[in-house]
Order: structure tokens, then sequence, then C-alpha cells
């Protein structure tokens, strides 16, 4: 089995010269997620970070496929046709997920989990798998499969199995939770952040502009691509690990050409999403999205394919302001 890859870095903050801070942490989710905010009273903070951490875990325990009994291993296990309950978390993950399907032409699809398995062996190496696995998991993959309904907040797949796998949008949204919940407390100036991946930040530090965050090239944190200051927004990114795959789910192959790709948008689950679709889509398709959707900021880093494409190794793609580039 391959050892275990450490997070990569895609989002930092720059918090250090801010006085004042409270930070707390905690494991979820296969990640740690971090809370930053200004409140005088040390415990009451504490206590506030704490029912964000349950809730947290509360969410883990709906969203994850690996939890038996979970929402999604529930899906993952449901027969074709069989309507099956569920609870708000999930319902609403699903659809998001599957707005953000139709909006990006099915780059963005929470039913990847077949063809995943088929590009992975039981030990989560890569693996080549042969034309007949790749058939077989297209036709059980795609979100268009699941059928939703709003008043009953129920599920029906069209056919089975199909394997919901919310790692590209599950974190967002848990940050969206944990910054709802600060709200609830009265804590309006924080910022949230679920692993290295996604940042939500709430109102800025008296003073600033907003919470400074640094984006770098996940190889070479000497090399930064940008440095917004954030408030009432979302920023995530999604990139390779060594040796991984990031799986196109409309031609059932690896990407190429794509290091790194990073979103910004009025909200975490989102901004998680279409990361992972950004890196997926081609620049004219981003592009298209970002025109039709005028609060989405895009950045894509490319393969450095020699000293002549240097100019196209990042893109950017939405309103940056000069101020937050390098």
């Amino acid at each position: 089995m391959n050892q275990p890859q450490p997070e990569p870095c895609f989002v930092r903050s720059d918090c250090q010269s801010i006085s004042g801070l409270k930070r707390f942490c905690h494991e979820a989710m296969a990640t740690t997620y971090e809370i930053i905010m200004v409140e005088d009273d040390e415990n009451y903070a504490r206590q506030a970070a704490a029912a964000a951490f349950d809730e947290v875990d509360r969410l883990e325990g709906e969203l994850s496929r690996f939890i038996e009994n979970s929402d999604i291993a529930r899906i993952n296990n449901l027969p074709a046709n069989e309507p099956l309950l569920l609870g708000l978390d999930a319902f609403e993950c699903l659809e998001l997920g599957c707005r953000i399907y139709a909006e990006t032409n099915g780059a963005f699809d929470i039913t990847i989990g077949s063809l995943l398995s088929c590009w992975c062996d039981e030990d989560g190496d890569p693996r080549r798998p042969s034309q007949d696995e790749l058939n077989l998991a297209r036709e059980h993959t795609g979100a268009h499969l699941l059928q939703l309904d709003k008043i009953e907040h129920t599920i029906q797949l069209s056919v089975s199995p199909v394997q919901v796998d919310l790692g590209g949008i599950g974190k967002g949204y848990a940050v969206d939770r944990v910054a709802e919940l600060l709200r609830q407390w009265s804590i309006e100036i924080a910022l949230v952040s679920g692993g290295y991946s996604s940042v939500l930040a709430l109102e800025g530090p008296v003073g600033i502009k907003g919470w400074p965050l640094t984006l770098s090239n996940p190889d070479n944190h000497k090399q930064i691509l940008a440095r917004p200051c954030m408030q009432g927004r979302a920023l995530s990114g999604s990139g390779l690990q060594k040796g991984g795959h990031i799986i196109d789910p409309r031609t059932v192959q690896p990407v190429k050409g794509r290091l790194a790709a990073w979103a910004s948008a009025s909200n975490a689950a989102t901004a998680d999403a279409l990361s992972t679709a950004f890196m997926i889509m081609s620049p004219d398709e981003i592009r298209q999205y970002c025109q039709s959707h005028p609060d989405v900021l895009a950045l894509i880093m490319l393969e450095d394919r020699g000293e002549d494409a240097q100019k196209e190794k990042i893109l950017r793609f939405g309103p940056w302001k000069d101020s937050e580039l390098p």
C-alpha cells in the first residue's frame, strides 16, 4: 500500500500579523478544520468552536461513503427505482452537486465512485482498467441517474448500483455550515477552513480590507500566484497528489496537462465543486462559465511544457484585481 501523502496546500492564510485572534483546530473528514476568529471572551470562543466542530463530526456521519449507515452509504447500496428518505444535509449536497453537474456539462460529477474504483486497485494504487470495465462504470455514472424529490426529500436511482462520492463538495459544505453556526453564536469576524483546500471568509478584522490569503504553487510555496484579501466569499483549490489521478467523467480517462485549479465563489460548497470541475474543463469552458457567473473567479495551473509555454502556465478567469496578483 502507498504511504499516506501529506495534504497539498492550495490555500494559505496570512494572519500572523493580526493581533487578538483565537485559533482552534479539529481533525475530521480526513483533514484538519480550523477556525480563526476575533472574540474577546476566550471561554465563549472555545465553546463556539467546540459546537462548530461537533457539527462537522455530525456531518461526516451523514455524508461520508465510508461510514456504514450514512445517507451516502445507503444510497450506494440502494436498488434501482426504490425511494430512500434522506436527511436535509445529504439532500442539499446532492441537489447542489446535480446543479453544478448540469452547469459544468458533467465535468463535476458526484456519482464518479465507480470510475474511481476502476482506476485504483484494492490498496488504492493506480491501475489501468480494461475497456469493458470502463464501459460498465460509465453506465453507472452520471448525476442524471439520481432522481431527487424536493418535496419528499427522497432519492431514487435509475440504475443500480450508483456510487456517490461527495469528496469534491462535502468539505466545502461543512465549512459553510460551520460559518452558519458561528453567526448563530454572534461571531461575525472569522475565517473557516477545511484542510488546505477550502476557506470561507466571514467579515474581516477591523482596519484591513479582508482576510489575507495566499495561493501558491503546491509544489513550490515560494512561487506566489495570487494574494487575495477576502470577506464574505469562499476560495477552494484542487490538484494532483504524487502518483494520483483526477478522472474526467465525460471521457472516463485521467486528466492530463493540469496541475492545480482554484475557484472563488459566494459559498465554500460551490467553490469546492468548481475547483474540481476546473481541473477537468478546457480553458474555453472555464472562460464561458466565469462569463455566465460573474461572481466566480478561477485560476488554473498548467503543466510546464517548456520555456515556450511559460506565459501560458498560469491562466486566470474572472475579475481578479491587480492588487491580488504578484
